[in-house]
């Protein structure tokens, strides 16, 4: 086949091929370092607008080299070779290069169009975050959809027939995948109905962290401390979440003290250090002022919450860090002891999970 291809390409087709080559990537560079050099003496618009000329210059340059080694191939019998027929179409290796061609133009398209166009609507008509985001999102799963049905249509490949062919292979794996489609019915709810959104601050199981996507069956979580969540659609749905966006973000800090100890030496000792947090550390907010209550006591403590009010998630656990270590030393400095925890003999006797047999 390899050897087919280059008999029949003539050296001048070669030569011809190498010097289109090197000016289509001249004119890559080109094109991106006079828009560079413009954008310094132009406008903040002109500026604005440079990402979207870099790109059009990469699809230039990537379109341009399919298109030049189609035409230098163009002489070749197997790129008009017919694969399979189907009715009245003749599938060649053109013809399914073109169909490859038509979804990555449109994938690269409707990424400029939301990135670059819509993003400019929504700023200027005050469309909030996570709207837009839902509306991008919608566009291009529609966007694609469709280019996906005009390249299978041309390629020959009958629709209805591939619908038929997934409705009998969702009857027989629906129960094995019923939570993949859980999980996409959830994702398009999540979408229309916006429970939740890009860019708000959720609580899931203690962790708090920001909405950074939502995809059709999961959603990506950024947190300070674990990292990134990929948390499943369907959770957001069927469990309590808590929207921390509109909330006041706390440093919390729970402290156990023994019974015994004076509790109105221990507030104003956890008040004393409260305050000298918020004098030396950044993120503190100025109002309200930090609050400690005597919450809870139980059978062997007496338990203080610190609240202290912060300007996001990031520095909360912080925050909360040096809480502990102030309060730590406090302790210590003053000879406040905390709970004991009372020993317990274990009985070697028995199995510790029981008998067995």
């Amino acid at each position: 086949m390899v050897d087919t291809i280059i008999r029949d390409i003539s050296r001048e087709d070669i030569i011809r091929l190498a010097i289109f080559l090197a000016l289509i990537i001249l004119l890559n560079w080109g094109i991106k370092r006079i828009a560079q050099l413009t954008a310094a003496k132009q406008s903040r618009w002109f500026q604005k607008a440079l990402p979207i000329i870099d790109s059009l210059a990469d699809w230039i340059t990537f379109y341009g080299i399919i298109i030049l080694l189609l035409l230098t191939f163009s002489k070749n019998d197997w790129l008009f070779y017919t694969l399979y027929t189907h009715g009245e179409v003749e599938v060649t290796a053109l013809l399914i290069v073109i169909a490859f061609l038509i979804v990555s133009l449109a994938h690269r398209l409707v990424k400029l169009f939301n990135k670059y166009i819509l993003s400019s609507v929504y700023d200027y008509y005050g469309v909030d975050r996570g709207l837009g985001y839902t509306f991008n999102q919608i566009i291009y799963y529609i966007v694609m959809f469709a280019a996906l049905a005009v390249s299978l249509t041309s390629v020959g490949i009958n629709l209805t027939a591939i619908g038929a062919v997934f409705g009998v292979l969702g009857i027989g794996i629906g129960f094995g995948m019923r939570n993949v489609a859980g999980n996409f019915v959830s994702g398009i709810i999540i979408l229309f109905e916006r429970p939740i959104e890009v860019g708000e601050i959720i609580q899931i199981n203690e962790k708090v962290g920001r909405v950074e996507k939502i995809r059709l069956r999961s959603t990506i979580i950024r947190t300070a401390k674990e990292g990134t969540l990929i948390v499943p659609n369907q959770y957001f749905i069927e469990q309590i979440i808590k929207n921390r966006t509109s909330a006041r973000m706390m440093a919390q800090v729970r402290v156990s003290i023994a019974f015994g100890i004076d509790t109105e030496v221990v507030q104003a000792l956890l008040e004393q250090a409260a305050t000298e947090i918020k004098e030396k550390e950044n993120g503190i907010l100025d109002s309200p002022e930090p609050d400690i209550r005597f919450v809870d006591f139980n059978s062997r403590a007496m338990e203080f919450l610190i609240e202290i009010p912060v300007v996001n998630f990031e520095i909360k656990e912080k925050i909360e860090s040096k809480m502990r270590h102030m309060a730590a030393a406090i302790f210590i400095k003053n000879n406040i002891q905390l709970p004991s925890i009372p020993f317990q003999i274990i009985d070697k006797s028995e199995p510790p999970f029981g008998n067995e047999g």
